[in-house]
């Protein structure tokens, strides 16, 4: 009877075992299907495209605060430095610069935002919190001295195509431009050295240092990459709204930090990957395109929104969706067993 238990328990341990790794995507299935049910319009291909046009611009941001989130650390300026890509990027396009050279340039830039903050958090030694937010806020005053008070519109056809418009492989450049980035993502994260050492330095740092680690310049190079991932946020920014604007990106920080702990990533460091980062992008898009369409107010959303994190950081951080697994896994487990045992 030994034997005919173990294969009984068998199926439950399995589900204990895989609903950790796939309860984000069983959630993000769940609600489309409410979505189906509750408004007409969600299973349509132009909704399905506003919200893919949406998440791309947070989707990138999102990779890039894992990153700096799996250290222990947090970004509160990349919404600023997407407001500041914007400008950058229009002001150059205007003067007729090419459109490869406004890229780099701006990417260039925002990389060097990302480097300044590298280097108040580790050199200067200010929290990441504080750094990042006095950074965010000297970018948005950068950002609209430079532009001068007026919006500059776009109107290089190449750089539109580049970042909005264009499609390759069937597929819209925005959404070609997040996948790559996801992908190289999550090939770093878990198969280089680099991806490694951040796990390590999240889990503990002072264990980091001491292991002979180079803790400061892998956050360095961290806080470099978030900063350039929002200027490459920003570049789809620009594209899709044909303008450069310091009033945009505005939340967009806390949108990110959001899809980041949603896709199961804990503030403290050390754990979550950017894949499920990305899949919290659009559970929040996805919950707010279907609050948009049913007709709730901006107020209520904030409040569905926020019920929504806490939810998550439950499921993940506080290890909501292991005790869940567990304890689904004893009752089902238990209930087999008493059937066993009565019938033997």
């Amino acid at each position: 009877m030994a034997g005919g238990g173990a294969k009984a328990r068998g199926p439950f341990e399995a589900i204990g075992r895989v609903l950790p790794q796939t309860y984000l995507l069983l959630v993000l299935l769940a609600i489309i299907v409410v979505g189906y049910f509750v408004t007409p319009n969600f299973l349509t291909v132009r909704n399905f495209g506003n919200v893919i046009a949406f998440s791309s611009i947070i989707a990138i941001l999102a990779v890039g605060q894992f990153y700096v989130i799996l250290t222990g650390g947090i970004d509160l300026s990349v919404g600023a430095i997407l407001a500041f890509s914007t400008v950058v990027v229009a002001l150059n396009l205007r003067t007729g610069m090419d459109a490869g050279l406004a890229t780099i340039i701006t990417l260039s830039a925002c990389a060097g935002v990302g480097l300044l903050n590298a280097l108040l958090v580790v050199w200067v030694r200010i929290p990441p919190f504080i750094a990042t937010l006095a950074m965010m806020s000297a970018i948005q005053g950068f950002s609209y001295i430079i532009q001068s008070s007026s919006l500059i519109e776009i109107d290089n056809q190449t750089f539109v195509i580049w970042f909005s418009d264009g499609r390759l492989f069937g597929l819209a450049n925005p959404v070609l431009i997040f996948v790559v980035v996801t992908a190289v993502a999550a090939f770093t994260s878990r198969f280089t050295s680099f991806g490694r050492r951040l796990y390590a330095i999240g889990g503990n740092r002072e264990a980091a240092r001491l292991s002979g680690l180079p803790v400061a310049r892998d956050l360095i190079v961290t806080y470099t990459l978030s900063g350039a991932l929002a200027g490459l946020a920003g570049l789809l920014a620009a594209a899709q709204l044909l303008q450069g604007s310091s009033l945009v990106g505005r939340g967009n920080e806390l949108d990110a930090i959001a899809a980041v702990v949603v896709g199961g990533a804990s503030l403290a460091g050390g754990n979550g990957n950017p894949v499920n980062s990305v899949i919290g992008v659009f559970v929040l898009a996805t919950i707010i395109n279907i609050m948009n369409l049913v007709g709730i107010s901006s107020e209520p959303q904030l409040v569905i929104k926020g019920a929504v994190i806490i939810i998550a950081v439950f499921l993940s951080s506080a290890g909501g969706v292991g005790r869940i697994s567990a304890t689904v896994s004893g009752l089902l487990g238990g209930s087999a067993r008493q059937k066993l045992d009565a019938a033997s």
